[in-house]
């Protein structure tokens, strides 16, 4: 059975991940820095790690393995992940695979090349309910999928 990682530093779909691991029967394990700390266990195990900046990236990368299932809204770590064939999710469902991941983490380095020149872009933008909702449909495909229920 494949596993469910969360990077949950900053995660906003963590309701939307449990509710539908439940419905798999998929252990879920959210990995964040000691300075997350939370009462809130949203159904899953957690996993607390230093506060270094890639702390959380590291237990991940360690950890997760083929057929697993990540949740981050981390480039970087997406491109290490899938090239260990771990599916990949944002918060926003959209998936990376070996055929966009390059792309992504192209795009990342010419943003932090303007920023670095002292141009800085809009950020993301606010996750909405329809984002939430994208999220969830694209987590239920992928899980029907590997329990056997491809639409």
């Amino acid at each position: 059975m494949p596993k469910i990682y969360v990077d949950a530093d900053a995660c906003p779909v963590k309701d939307e991940i449990s509710a539908t691991a439940k419905k798999y029967g998929l252990d879920v394990i959210f990995v964040a820095s000691y300075n997350h700390q939370t009462s809130q266990t949203f159904g899953g195990k957690w996993i607390y790690v230093d506060t270094g900046k890639e702390a959380a990236d590291l237990y991940i990368i360690n950890h997760a393995g083929s057929s697993d299932i990540t949740v981050t809204q981390d480039i970087g770590l997406a491109g290490l992940l899938v090239k260990k064939d771990v599916i990949v999710l944002t918060p926003k469902g959209k998936q990376y695979t070996d055929t966009n991941i390059e792309t992504a983490l192209q795009f990342r380095y010419l943003s932090a090349m303007e920023r670095r020149s002292g141009n800085y872009l809009k950020g993301p933008k606010k996750l909405t309910e329809a984002d939430k909702h994208a999220f969830r449909c694209q987590l239920e495909k992928i899980l029907s999928k590997h329990a056997g229920n491809d639409f």
